[in-house]
């Protein structure tokens, strides 16, 4: 199975990626562990955490197979380069950069930039972006991913990320989303590993369940 297929299949079976924006290196296993047994195995460390290189490698290592590891807040080509050699498959960005796609599919990673106009997200596609990451979540309505899904091709994969919470996602999928990147809902800076894991189950439980 290639990477992509193996972030489709995860995605399929759990669409919520997990946003660990602040996480500190010594802490980062044992909450991904606790998200792992939750359900959720595509996982992301922000650039602007604390020795964020540190943390995905870390990532890397201990859960190679188990999850799809990520880079998220991906700004330059220089970046992708460090979230390569750290062990990163999934580069996320909350801008869409041509340079910044370009680079990650060159080096076999899957590229998800933020998007917020159908231009920017059929430029995403047309520079090779893996995902759609319609972004900041807060500004999107059920409406507007409606309107951009009867455009999109069919096949593209659409992620709301921002302000989502187990409340919210039933009825962004209804209205064509592919999956959701949820950043304090699970971890905010000083969530436990066990809390981390019981906010991530609060999103599988619903998604199950649909």
């Amino acid at each position: 199975m290639t990477l992509i297929d193996d972030f489709h299949q995860r995605l399929a079976d759990m669409p919520v990626i997990a946003i660990l924006r602040g996480v500190k290196p010594g802490e980062v296993e044992d909450v991904v562990e606790a998200i792992i047994a939750a359900g959720v195995t595509i996982i992301e460390v922000p650039l602007n955490s604390p020795d964020p290189f540190n943390s995905i490698a870390r990532m890397a290592k201990r859960f190679a197979g188990r999850a799809v590891i990520g880079a998220g807040t991906v700004l330059s080509v220089e970046a992708v380069a460090k979230c390569q050699a750290a062990g990163a498959q999934l580069i996320v960005s909350p801008n869409m950069n041509p340079y910044v796609i370009k680079a990650s599919v060159a080096a076999g990673m899957i590229s998800a930039p933020g998007c917020m106009t159908p231009t920017e997200a059929f430029a995403a596609l047309d520079s090779g972006a893996h995902a759609i990451k319609l972004f900041p979540g807060e500004m999107i309505t059920t409406p507007v991913v409606k309107a951009m899904r009867a455009v999109l091709p069919g096949e593209a994969i659409v992620l709301v990320v921002g302000g989502v919470t187990p409340a919210t996602v039933t009825e962004f999928q209804a209205a064509g989303v592919s999956g959701f990147g949820v950043g304090g809902s699970i971890y905010r800076p000083g969530t436990t590993a066990p809390e981390a894991g019981r906010n991530a189950a609060a999103f599988t439980e619903v998604l199950r369940h649909q």
